[in-house]
């Protein structure tokens, strides 16, 4: 009698699910449920005030609390929790659409053999309307990943980006990202991201210009509200055309003022 013909073994790998959060009780319940394709999902929390690591537990996510210390350091540490090597990386205002959740199931039902990373459109709400167009779609982002071949390198804590050794895929879909809850915690998150991005760059010895202060706001408008055509977007669009700029214009001062060793902030106050 013939032996039995051993099965051939699946080609299918696991993947986790790597996410940071910080106080994000009402939208990290929403980034969860877009990942429950995934075989593991893990969470760096910042020590939250709010319900944010019970919705993550409840909702099967292994929760790991970590003092920030920068996006990118706390990335990477979230990519080296993860019992798998494959990994999908998403903030907490971020969630996985129909269209990318199924081209990543195929993917990882065929083993992830096309490439060590893969990228995809994120698409942005803007006070009640997704962007399509202007510098902020597609955006494409490198999130899924062979941590083997790569990761969240460098030294650079702001605008951070993975970098893998090997080829990349472009995937249909979008990641669907709800950045802001309000217009002042925009303007706000805009001016953290404007100081961290000028401090970086004096560390590395760059220097503010006067062309940097005034034609470098007016292109990033230009480029987004007409180049890229952010018109289409209505009121949404030149909105965020207008922001876009402005921060150009705030990184560009406070890099002047730390060229010229001038505070960015209230200097401490001797006490009476």
């Amino acid at each position: 009698m013939p032996s039995p013909t051993t099965p051939a073994p699946s080609a299918r790998q696991c993947l986790s699910a790597c996410i940071i959060a910080f106080n994000e009780a009402d939208r990290i319940g929403d980034c969860l449920a877009s990942l429950a394709f995934c075989d593991e999902i893990v969470v760096v929390d910042s020590f939250s005030s709010d319900a944010t690591v019970a919705i993550a537990e409840a909702a099967g996510a292994r929760v790991v609390q970590r003092a920030f210390t920068g996006f990118r350091s706390q990335k990477a540490f979230c990519v080296e929790l993860a019992s798998h090597d494959w990994v999908l990386c998403l903030d907490a205002d971020e969630r996985v659409d129909a269209h990318l959740r199924a081209a990543i199931e195929a993917e990882r039902d065929a083993g992830f053999v096309r490439a060590v990373g893969y990228r995809f459109a994120r698409c942005s709400e803007y006070f009640g309307r997704f962007l399509r167009h202007g510098t902020a779609y597609p955006d494409r982002v490198l999130r899924l990943f062979d941590r083997r071949h790569g990761g969240w390198r460098g030294d650079r804590e702001i605008h951070e980006a993975v970098a893998v050794d090997g080829p990349v895929t472009l995937l249909p879909g979008d990641l669907l990202h709800h950045p802001y809850r309000s217009f002042l915690q925009l303007l706000d998150k805009k001016q953290k991201y404007a100081r961290m991005m000028a401090e970086y760059e004096h560390a590395k010895g760059k220097r503010a210009t006067l062309g940097k202060l005034v034609l470098a706001p007016s292109w990033r408008f230009f480029r987004s509200y007409v180049v890229k055509r952010g018109f289409l977007d209505g009121w949404p669009g030149l909105i965020e055309a207008f922001v876009s700029a402005n921060y150009v214009r705030q990184k560009t001062i406070m890099l002047w003022l730390l060229n010229n060793q001038q505070p960015l902030v209230d200097p401490p106050r001797a006490q009476p």
